[in-house]
Formats: C-alpha cells, sequence, structure tokens
C-alpha cells in the first residue's frame, strides 16, 4: 500500500477519531491497523502525535553537514593517495593533512570536517569521482620439478607474531606475448608488517631472482627468517635452496595451481605492480634500471610509509555467510615501529627518512618518473601495438601513477 493514500486515510478518519469515545476510538484503531498494517502502538502514536495535513507537505531537508570546499581537499588526498578505499582513506587524514598544509590554504574548520568523516561518508561523497579499469591475467610461472621433495608445502594460515615471513612472486611484464626476454618484477610482502619491497628483473633465470633476493634481503629493516614462493623454477633451484639451508631461512611452498596458498602476495602484485605499470611490455636495459630506481626508492617509500592497509584477524560463519573482521588500517612503517624485532638501526633510519618526506612530492616524483618508463616500453609488431592501444592506452594515455591506483 502506497504512503500517500495512507496518508489520505488517516486524514479521513483523524478528526472522527479525536471526537469519539473511548469505545468508538478502539473499532477505529481496528479498521486503522487492519487497512493499513500498522502496529497497534504505532497507529495510535500516529493518531496522537502526526497531524495528516503536516504529515502530507513535509518535505525531508538535505543536511550538507561538509562544505565543498572539504569535499574537494577530500578529493585532492584521495587522488594523490591513489584513490584508497574509504577505511583505509580515514586512516590517511590524519598522516597526510600536516603535509597538506604545506601545499594547500586550509582552515581548522576544514581539517576538523575531515578528521570527523566516517568511512561511509566518504564513500558517498566520492561515489561519482570513482571508475573502474579492466584486468586481464595470465600467467607465466613454469613449474620447477627439481628439490620438490624437499621443499615442503605450506596450507597452513599464517600465523606469526614478528616480521621476516616473507611471500613472493614474479610479475611478467611482457605485454601480449611470451617470447624472448622480458622484465618482471620480483615482489616481496611480509606477512606481520605488510613491508613490501619489489625489484625488477631481466629474464626469468634462476640467478637473476636470486639476486634481487639478495639485494631485497639486504634492504629490509628486520632480518629474513622464510620465503615462501610458488612452484615457479625461478623458486625451486638448487641455489635458492642451498642459500636458505646455509642461513638458516625457511623455505616452504604453495600446492600447484593454488593462487589462495599465496593470497597476501597475489593481492600486492595487483596493487604494487600491475595498477602501476600495466600490461604493456618492457624488455630493455634502460626500462629495467628506470623501474628499479622507482622501486627502490620513492615507490618502496610511499606505499611503505603512507599506504595504510587492513589485516585479516578471524572468520565468523553466520549461517551460510562468513563475516570477516580486520583490524585497524595501519601503514607497514606504523606495524613495523611497533614491532620489537626490527632492526634498531635500520628503523631509526627510517624515521628519519619518514619526517622528511612529503608524500604530495612523493605522488609528483612518481608520476614523473612513470611517465619516463613508459616511453621506454617495446612495441614490436602490429599485434602488440593493437593490444596497447585498445587496452592500455586507455590507462595509460596520461600515463599517470594516481590515475592507474584505484582502490574501492
Amino acid at each position: 500500500m502506497r504512503y500517500k493514500f495512507k496518508m489520505e486515510y488517516l486524514k479521513k478518519i483523524y478528526q472522527r477519531y479525536h471526537r469519539a469515545n473511548r469505545k468508538e476510538k478502539k473499532q477505529i484503531l481496528d479498521e486503522f491497523c487492519k487497512i493499513c498494517g500498522y502496529n497497534r502502538k504505532y497507529a495510535i502514536w500516529l493518531l496522537n502525535n502526526i497531524h495528516p495535513e503536516d504529515r502530507l507537505t513535509q518535505k525531508r531537508k538535505s543536511n550538507y553537514r561538509y562544505k565543498k570546499s572539504t569535499i574537494s581537499i577530500l578529493e585532492i588526498i584521495w587522488e594523490a593517495a591513489g584513490y584508497p578505499w574509504s577505511e583505509r582513506l580515514k586512516a590517511m587524514l590524519p598522516i597526510w593533512i600536516p603535509y597538506l598544509k604545506k601545499h594547500y590554504n586550509i582552515s581548522p574548520e576544514t581539517e576538523t570536517e575531515l578528521l570527523s568523516m566516517s568511512p561511509s561518508t566518504i564513500d558517498r561523497r566520492l561515489k561519482n569521482k570513482k571508475y573502474s579499469i579492466k584486468k586481464r591475467i595470465y600467467t607465466t610461472t613454469r613449474p620447477g620439478y627439481l628439490l620438490k621433495n624437499q621443499i615442503p608445502i605450506k596450507t597452513d594460515s599464517w600465523d606469526v607474531n614478528k616480521p621476516g615471513f616473507l611471500e613472493v612472486d614474479l610479475v611478467a611484464h611482457c605485454g601480449p606475448s611470451l617470447q624472448d626476454t622480458y622484465i618482471s618484477s620480483l615482489n616481496c610482502v611480509d606477512i606481520h608488517t605488510t613491508w613490501t619491497e619489489t625489484r625488477a628483473v631481466l629474464g626469468r633465470g634462476q640467478m637473476a631472482t636470486f639476486d634481487a633476493l639478495q639485494d631485497i634481503k639486504n634492504s629490509l629493516p628486520f632480518p629474513l627468517l622464510g620465503i615462501d614462493p610458488d612452484n615457479d623454477s625461478s623458486f625451486i633451484n638448487y641455489h635458492l635452496w642451498a642459500y636458505c639451508e646455509k642461513h638458516k631461512i625457511q623455505f616452504t611452498r604453495s600446492r600447484p595451481y593454488k593462487k589462495n596458498d599465496n593470497a597476501h602476495i597475489e593481492q600486492k602484485n595487483w596493487t604494487h605492480v600491475r595498477k602501476i605499470f600495466g600490461y604493456v611490455r618492457y624488455d630493455s636495459q634502460q626500462a629495467l634500471q628506470a623501474m628499479n630506481d622507482l622501486y627502490r626508492n620513492e615507490l618502496r617509500w610511499f606505499q611503505n610509509f603512507f599506504q595504510p592497509s587492513v589485516k585479516l584477524i578471524k572468520k565468523i560463519r553466520i549461517g551460510s555467510k562468513i563475516k570477516r573482521i580486520y583490524d585497524k588500517p595501519r601503514t607497514p612503517f606504523q606495524r613495523l615501529s611497533e614491532s620489537k624485532y626490527a632492526d634498531p638501526h635500520k628503523l631509526a633510519e627510517l624515521k628519519k627518512l619518514f619526517l622528511s618526506l612529503d608524500p604530495f612530492e612523493l605522488s609528483k616524483v612518481i608520476d614523473t618518473k612513470l611517465n619516463r618508463i613508459y616511453q621506454m616500453r617495446t612495441r614490436k609488431n602490429r599485434t602488440q601495438a593493437t593490444f596497447e592501444d585498445t587496452f592500455d592506452a586507455k590507462l595509460l594515455n596520461d600515463f599517470s601513477y594516481s590515475n592507474l591506483r584505484l582502490d574501492f
């Protein structure tokens, strides 16, 4: 039954109800509840508190609590931070606002409004600005058969309270073709702190991957305690296995064709590599050096110092559904600072570095470097050029880091 009809009916019986005696009121209430389907107490409240004329003409007033200037500032932070989802953006605001004051003249009132926004309000205010990008996913993993019996499979969930246990994987920048040699990104994420390190390697050779892992190990602000790759021959080989045995590093692997065994790194492959560099092909030494320069400096600082992430605490089954409980969004650097297992000398250096950085300036430098790297992409044939024009041109025509880092 439509709301307008119910109010019209209320208007008809309103005067009759207030002139009636106790017995007649009971009969009117029975009739009102039967026709409109109202609860009896609610029907009494309507007849005693709401005049039908007021109810029919009442209009809901739009309450715009936040100014347009505040929403504009929110959009600026959202774009510079890489389009994070509302929970992460809410956690970013206290970190980013001190740097925002250096670039924009914001009032204390605007700052208060920004900090008071809830994640759901942020979602509503940014709804019209969100857009999606298409994904094309294919694998370049080639199984390694040697040493599989010596390297145990890890199927249980990670439950560690100290940093140092990494999930690792390779992300191919081969374009539409797997032929010849191309660049891959070796991506590593720490389970406890979500600290991420990435290096670009030319080819998928065992020694190139091994050297990149050693470089990452030396740059970690905590001891390396364990690695957990997939079954790619780049990892399942004697060089890496012997190195882990010598240095007492736990070496496990996932089950074949079970990507969820490495869910942490699979997620970072998308947010920290693929969304930044797209699906074009890179295979030159010049591109390799430029990508590693970005991975070792600005991109590493931006992702670990200024990008909060959430961690799954537990799952609760409610009937046929599973409810996931997450912790409070925090940056990898914040998680690392709270850990007592971090290297104190490297942590002190990171704290000095953090105080010297500006996330808005970092974002601009990253955009500039990515523009230069994109000019180094390889177009070997018409097929590849068509692929880039139809798919990556939409992403990379204005090759901006902030235009690629969507997070919903």
